[in-house]
């Protein structure tokens, strides 16, 4: 996708992964790591619903900024990092499964700022149902030692 060495990317995509609380918290668990591509699932929980038991919209949010972000980490170098610096979702049925899966995949990788689409499924009987859909739009951090991994 680009030209550039990512190195053993996957390995720190789990790595990182592996240090964010706010995943860790919701009991996300990361399931594919691909170039350019990254999937999360989550299995449903009473705890992160909205009133009506329908999964949260920051819940959701969270977990395809998360997508999006890691899948913007597979292709860049080792030692640089990724910041969301905006995205928008699209709410498109209510958050309604036994699991859900959220995939980021990027659209268009960039020296400086990479756009990623993300998609998010709910999982349960019959066949998974998209429920929202994510642009966002990441930044490439170099030379930040408080910004690594």
């Amino acid at each position: 996708m680009s030209g550039r060495d990512t190195g053993d990317f996957r390995e720190r995509v789990r790595h990182s992964f592996g240090r964010q609380g706010a995943m860790a918290m919701l009991g996300a668990e990361l399931t594919r790591v691909e170039p350019a591509m990254v999937e999360i699932e989550l299995p449903f929980d009473a705890k992160l619903t909205q009133q009506h038991g329908f999964l949260h919209a920051g819940v959701i949010s969270a977990a395809l900024d998360s997508a999006c972000g890691y899948a913007a980490y597979t292709v860049i170098e080792p030692e640089a990092s990724i910041l969301t610096i905006e995205f928008k979702v699209n709410l498109m049925s209510p958050g309604r499964g036994e699991r859900f899966l959220f995939r980021g995949e990027i659209t268009k990788p960039g020296s400086t700022i990479i756009v990623a689409d993300g998609r998010a499924y709910a999982i349960g009987d019959g066949p998974a149902k998209l429920i929202a859909s994510m642009t966002g739009t990441m930044m490439v951090i170099r030379g930040r030692e408080d910004v690594m991994g």
